[in-house]
């Protein structure tokens, strides 16, 4: 009986759902409305949900608002040689970075890491010529839309764009996986740190990797510190109010003895936290 019942449940939501598009086509609250119904029977889990709601989103949402800010975006200079930016390139991991001229607003192109591979494995990087490997760079205005800006990226197969202001100033640069990120959230690579190694772990000479949503009191008690969990229950939740604002990847900040960096986060919620007591 329950079984029918249940059925009745989806198909009267699908039901629904059909005469909704047969006729006008429904507000955006409707939908979202009738998406949670929907998620509630059973027809949608809750992954799903979230991907759909973060693609109504990103038509909303600017480049602006997903791209790496200039102050964290990590360039090579022209006149650079390898033993110069090569470690860089290393310690960073990208796949690809921004070449700039003596002036930082002076983008040229763009150097796939890959590209060096042939080099390093003829052992002939010092004929290595910085300029000859550039790929063209993409310019766009910090207003473009992200989905506009997400087809173009599966049209002309670019992965990165310099993102520009209003005095054709350098504000940041945005790639194909920050804006998908926007839609299915966090992607993660092998370069990431493991957020599912619990909530606390050491790493070597660099204090200790903290997830956000780490409960006051298991930090309180790992750290042998004293914050307070009046207010919040994660430790996230007061790195967040000492900073007024959601802060961005690289940001820091010093409470109570401890030096917290900002390691990963996104345009909801920080997620990772570098923690350095002061002693160390």
């Amino acid at each position: 009986m329950s079984e029918e019942r249940s059925g009745n449940t989806q198909k009267g939501w699908l039901g629904r759902l059909a005469q909704a598009f047969s006729d006008e086509p429904p507000t955006r609250e409707d939908l979202i409305n009738g998406l949670y119904e929907a998620a509630e029977a059973g027809v949608l889990d809750n992954d799903a949900l979230s991907i759909i709601e973060g693609a109504m989103q990103v038509s909303d949402m600017r480049v602006r608002d997903a791209m790496v800010p200039r102050s964290q975006v990590t360039m090579v200079q022209i006149n650079q040689r390898p033993v110069d930016f090569l470690p860089v390139i290393i310690e960073t991991a990208h796949s690809r970075f921004p070449v700039c001229g003596e002036n930082p607003d002076e983008v040229i192109g763009i150097l796939l890491a890959k590209d060096l591979l042939t080099y390093m494995l003829d052992g002939n990087l010092d004929n290595f010529s910085l300029r000859d490997c550039l790929r063209p760079a993409v310019f766009i205005p910090e207003g473009k839309r992200l989905n506009v800006l997400l087809r173009e990226f599966r049209g002309t197969r670019n992965h990165m764009a310099i993102v520009v202001d209003e005095y054709g100033g350098i504000s940041g640069l945005i790639t194909i996986e920050d804006v998908l990120e926007q839609i299915v959230g966090e992607i993660e690579d092998e370069h990431d740190e493991d957020e599912n190694e619990g909530n606390i772990k050491a790493l070597d000479e660099k204090g200790y990797l903290v997830k956000a949503l780490t409960p006051i009191d298991d930090f309180n008690e790992h750290f042998d510190s004293h914050f307070s969990d009046e207010e919040f229950d994660t430790i996230g939740g007061i790195i967040t109010q000492s900073f007024g604002r959601l802060p961005c990847k690289g940001e820091s900040v010093c409470l109570e003895g401890f030096t917290f960096s900002v390691v990963s986060a996104d345009n909801r919620r920080i997620r990772l936290l570098q923690v350095t007591p002061e002693d160390n």
